[in-house]
């Protein structure tokens, strides 16, 4: 299935955003369309309705039609642009678990915590979003029942492109979601609004936060049931997944708390027949479309060193980490970026369980501590994602440039932490079965397992814990860290954050990004987040 559905996502199709500049201008934000072809004139085959989607989800993936040279977004370096890597920097390096050696532009600034405005990685993440949610939005335009209709197609294309559809605003919610948890409020723009250049009345945050709730509940029954639509293609149990993940951050996000209604959610995907695989470090291999973590995957982004070539995602997820004595080869890649380490605070959560097989550090020439972030072997070194299969064969691209390995964006062993901390944090839930779902995370990793799990402080320090060793580096903590109350301010210090060695408090803003400038600059109408 990944090769079927990755020769859709290697599709060369530029869609053309000139023809609704409004959701573009205001975010400053312009795809380079000199190739691009008009929304009435590509539907003009069968075919092209499933190509379009596969465009949609080729969005969190690929930055353009190429690996470098023709980007969907132009003014912006493009690998920067890519939608994983910009949603990955701004979730890890902010936080304990990841600083970056470089020295590119504002990128020290992120695992800092003293970013501006006018941050150049910041402003490309949200570029990314508003390309994102255009396309989605001119699909849902061109698949109306009126414009299916008076295209002659028969009633079977029709019924399949209404599932089209509901993916298509699935994917939309999930960007929306996604500007929600980092930027707060901004423009809310859908299929509706008009196509004539205007600027966007500014969204709060709540407004944006029912606009994904009730766009999840409603296109949920048009989905296709669990585990039963192509892979790589959403279908209920990503919706519930991310209502629950909505929910989960209500108290963030809007003020009040909606764990009770995570719970049944959470459940239902419990429920719907994913596997854990009994192999964790297999989760982040070349081959884990096929060598059973599939079976634990409840919604991946594809990645394939051939058709979706990218300087982001998982390329960057592999390259990056690999510096000092780490062998290239053992990753299969043709040489490590020498940049992303991770912080004693973070390897100390290991502390006790030396046999934990999440606790993928490489420490040879490499120290604990950082004192220079510059310096590569300052930090250990975390050896997660890899290029290779389970035999330790490097990925389809022979060069050793580009990866294969699938990035995780809900998985099983999510769902378990959301059911421990929903009756932990939540007091929702069973506690016996949390605690079940912990053990059996720690029992696949080799590590101890907990006697009991109680719903006070010290459960909550263990659930927020348990979800740094099993989803570190997979995009989940600075918005745990938020939820939970230790991102920003002093009631958790890592290194670094506050640009101070040890670690320094740092202001309560920070945990919204700013608008960036340029988008502010381009419509008035946004306002930009306290603080900035």
């Amino acid at each position: 299935m990944k090769k079927t559905q990755i020769k859709l996502l290697g599709i060369s199709l530029l869609l053309l955003v000139m023809l609704f500049p409004s959701c573009t201008d205001d975010l400053n934000q312009v795809p380079d369309s000199a190739n691009a072809i008009p929304g009435e004139e590509f539907f003009s085959t069968p075919e092209s309705y499933k190509q379009y989607l596969a465009k949609l989800y080729a969005g969190f993936a690929t930055s353009g039609q190429t690996a470098a040279g023709s980007p969907d977004i132009s003014g912006i370096d493009e690998g920067e642009s890519q939608y994983i890597r910009g949603y990955w920097l701004m979730q890890e390096l902010t936080t304990d678990e990841a600083v970056i050696g470089w020295n590119d532009g504002t990128i020290k600034d992120l695992h800092n915590q003293t970013w501006t405005s006018l941050d150049r990685f910041i402003t490309a993440t949200f570029a990314r979003f508003s390309f994102q949610i255009v396309n989605c939005n001119e699909f849902l335009r061109q698949t109306t029942d009126e414009k299916l209709a008076s295209r002659g197609l028969d009633a079977a294309l029709i019924a399949e492109i209404k599932t089209y559809r509901a993916e298509a605003r699935f994917l939309r919610a999930l960007t929306y979601w996604h500007l929600i948890d980092m930027f707060g409020g901004g423009s809310l723009v859908t299929e509706n609004s008009p196509t004539n250049f205007y600027y966007p009345e500014y969204a709060t945050r709540a407004e944006l936060y029912k606009f994904v709730d009730e766009e999840l509940t409603a296109i949920t029954p048009e989905l296709k049931a669990a585990k039963t639509n192509e892979a790589y293609r959403v279908d209920q149990a990503a919706a519930w997944m991310l209502q629950a993940k909505l929910y989960m951050n209500a108290k963030v996000y809007i003020g009040s708390d909606n764990y009770a209604g995570a719970l049944p959610l959470i459940t239902k995907v419990i429920g719907s027949g994913y596997a854990l695989h009994t192999n964790y470090n297999q989760l982040f291999f070349a081959d884990n479309d096929r060598n059973g973590a599939q079976n634990e995957f409840i919604f991946t982004i594809a990645f394939d060193g051939l058709k979706t070539q990218t300087y982001g995602g998982t390329t960057f997820l592999t390259h990056a980490p690999v510096g000092g004595t780490m062998k290239a080869s053992e990753f299969g890649i043709n040489g490590g970026w020498a940049g992303v380490r991770t912080t004693s605070a973070f390897v100390d959560k290991f502390s006790g369980n030396t046999t934990d097989t999440r606790g993928q550090f490489y420490t040879d020439g490499q120290t604990k501590e950082i004192v220079d972030i510059s310096s590569f072997t300052d930090g250990y070194a975390i050896q997660k994602f890899r290029n290779v299969d389970v035999n330790g064969v490097s990925g389809s691209d022979k060069a050793g440039n580009f990866s294969d390995s699938d990035f995780p964006m809900f998985r099983l062993a999510d769902a378990y932490l959301m059911y421990a901390e929903c009756a932990v944090v939540g007091k929702v839930g069973d506690l016996g079965t949390a605690r079940g779902y912990v053990n059996a995370l720690r029992t696949r990793a080799n590590a101890s397992t907990i006697a009991t799990l109680t719903a006070d402080a010290a459960g909550a320090n263990l659930i927020l814990d348990e979800r740094a060793k099993e989803l570190h580096w997979e995009g989940h903590r600075r918005t745990d860290l938020i939820r939970f109350g230790k991102f920003s301010g002093g009631s958790y210090i890592w290194p670094w954050k506050g640009n101070v060695a040890g670690g320094a408090p740092t202001q309560a803003f920070r945990n919204l990004f700013p608008i960036p400038a340029t988008a502010l600059s381009s419509n008035s109408k946004l306002q930009q987040n306290p603080g900035y």
